[in-house]
């Protein structure tokens, strides 16, 4: 390997960050003092290899430095290199992926003021114009917009970062100018965030089974979790054995919940059988549709069932590691979930012999830094492994080939925690919820011009008017946007479909992740396509030409259209259906295949520029 290192140097802070992850430096060649004091400069052939196998703590070694100073310098990012030995120029590649990370110098202080298409309608623009003003070039305060903070039931929503030795965050949602500028000049002054109940507005009802300890049981407490039945579908997959387990989640007909619905059972068999070690469950928890935030609600609400749920799922795959991949700006969500696995480690929950039963499980928390990308599952094993998010050819699918080439079962946080039900209730009483072909309860993200935004937990088979009728939909309701940005509109006259996987498709629709934004006649409908149609353009990894030049063509002709209607636009229309069907015939992922699919729908269905 050729590695070409720069000539500038890390500052001390910067030495320090990287060093406090990665431990002192052996040699110079990794970055130790050359002045024949430290540690002894030769270097070993037998080193190489364990500095390759280090590759994958580049992403949290770009965290260390970025969290320190609040932005990489060329110094840092060199100094990061020849302590992992990975060419700078790749490292380059994966710090300029993540819009979270900066390779130019910044503030210490960053405010994400999201303006996607949640927080867009409620006044996100108001509050980003003002804080802009309000925060000029000396306040120490970067303001920038940022797409969806997965706080959409507070919309619009503010995230304050100050780098630092410890990281300071603060939320301001629903954001006032007033609340963002405090949150970015005072994070410790800025309000408590609201607890995770707060965005359950079925909080402590019986019928409950996957929100039924939101708002119960305190988040930080594993002998509360215990009491509320924790750790019973553990015992109860140690008795039934690793292909008892399978089977149960097989005949339940649990299908993955972030839009794909590829059977659970189906998935984890599959890995359990490859002869190949180890095996690795990933859990995705990279939730950034816009629209989406079921997956922090279950994290910070119940984040021991998450633990559990993955241990599971380990048990049953064969695998002795857990990765939970969790999404940059949820930072929340990170302080419960490290709380937990530290607890359930402490106490035999996690490690060298879970409960005593002769298994070994751990999990490893690993941040994004701000890709929607990655919540593609093989975008998510590279972003894990070092290198920039970008998705993989399939196949080899990653049940054979996955996380560091091998066997993996990758699911995210609600078809995890959906097992624990299956094994306590048993298979057929759970296959026994919603319809023959979507079985089990659901989560729906409502947001939008409703009275009561929030996580509601449904069994499938309810209908979209039954579901905005908990939410208390206001008048003038217009449409309805399903499954988020990739997903597509329906009409205010077209409540009766049944959320299902089948049922939203037989209507032209899609359920996706569970996103149900609504939104009423007071939103400009051309603005909000535009607004979809920059995001999936910011968005893209640029690795397939389809989705690379589409998505930017989409977004041009959009442009174009907006202050226009009726023939005008009859030739930009045109234009934008032949590129969507090339994006969605030949992208290599998921983003491209589905960035023109609401567009599409509002045209036809909604008939949006008439």
């Amino acid at each position: 390997m050729d590695l070409h290192f720069g000539d500038s140097e890390p500052t001390d802070e910067e030495r320090a960050a990287v060093d406090a992850l990665l431990g002192p430096p052996q040699s110079s060649w990794e970055g130790a003092d050359r002045d024949g004091t430290g540690p002894a400069d030769l270097r070993w052939a037998r080193g190489g290899r364990a500095a390759r196998d280090r590759r994958d703590l580049l992403l949290p070694g770009l965290h260390a430095v970025n969290d320190r100073i609040g932005w990489i310098s060329d110094g840092a990012l060199d100094y990061l290199c020849r302590r992992l030995t990975v060419p700078p120029a790749e490292a380059y590649g994966v710090a300029t992926f993540y819009a979270l990370f900066s390779v130019k110098p910044r503030p210490r202080t960053v405010l994400h003021v999201c303006t996607d298409i949640a927080c867009a309608p409620a006044g996100a623009a108001d509050v980003l114009a003002a804080a802009r003003d309000r925060l000029g070039p000396g306040s120490g305060v970067l303001v920038q917009s940022s797409p969806c903070l997965g706080l959409c039931e507070r919309a619009p929503a503010a995230l304050a970062v100050r780098a630092g030795e410890t990281v300071r965050t603060a939320v301001a949602a629903p954001a006032t100018p007033d609340a963002a500028v405090l949150a970015a000049t005072a994070p410790e002054s800025a309000p408590e965030e609201p607890a995770a109940a707060m965005a359950v507005p079925q909080a402590g009802r019986a019928e409950l089974t996957l929100l039924r300890r939101v708002g119960v049981v305190d988040p930080a407490s594993l002998d509360d979790y215990r009491a509320h039945g924790g750790y019973t579908a553990l015992r109860r997959a140690f008795e039934l054995g690793p292909a008892g387990v399978i089977r149960e989640v097989t005949d339940s007909g649990l299908v993955g919940r972030g839009g794909a619905a590829f059977p659970t059972g189906v998935k984890w068999k599959a890995t359990a059988s490859q002869p190949d070690h180890p095996h690795f469950l990933v859990c995705n928890a990279d939730e950034s549709e816009p629209g989406t935030f079921k997956d922090r609600v279950l994290m910070e609400g119940d984040p021991y069932a998450l633990v559990e749920a993955m241990t599971v799922a380990g048990y049953a795959t064969g695998a002795h590691k857990g990765y939970l991949y969790l999404r940059g700006e949820y930072p929340r969500a990170l302080r419960r979930m490290e709380h937990a696995v530290a607890q359930a480690r402490s106490r035999g929950f996690l490690g060298e012999d879970v409960l005593g039963m002769g298994y070994a499980f751990d999990i490893e928390i690993r941040r994004g830094a701000g890709a929607y990308i990655c919540g593609e599952e093989t975008a998510l094993f590279n972003s894990i492994e070092g290198r920039r998010g970008e998705p993989r050819s399939k196949p080899p699918f990653p049940v054979e080939k996955g996380l560091f080439g091998k066997p993996t079962a990758e699911n995210n946080v609600e078809t995890l925690v959906n097992v624990l039900p299956i094994l306590t209730m048993g298979a057929p009483a759970y296959a026994a919820i919603g319809t023959g072909r979507s079985t089990g309860p659901k989560l729906f993200c409502v947001s939008g011009s409703v009275e009561r935004p929030g996580v509601y937990e449904l069994p499938f088979g309810a209908t979209l008017g039954e579901l905005l009728e908990l939410a208390g939909v206001r008048d003038g309701l217009r449409a309805v946007l399903l499954g988020g940005a990739a997903g597509g509109f329906v009409r205010a006259d077209e409540l009766g479909i049944p959320l299902t996987f089948e049922g939203t498709r037989e209507a032209g629709a899609t359920l996706g992740s569970g996103v149900v934004m609504a939104f009423d006649d007071t939103v400009p409908l051309p603005r909000l396509l535009l607004r979809i149609a920059e995001f999936f353009r910011d968005e893209s990894c640029g690795q397939c030409v389809p989705c690379r030049v589409g998505t930017v063509r989409q977004e041009e002709a959009l442009h174009r259209i907006a202050d226009r209607t009726g023939a005008d636009a009859a030739g930009d229309i045109a234009l934008l259906r032949e590129v969507g069907r090339a994006m969605k015939d030949a992208s290599i992922c998921g983003l491209g295949q589905t960035a023109w699919n609401a567009v599409e729908s509002a045209i036809d269905r909604l008939g949006a520029y008439k």
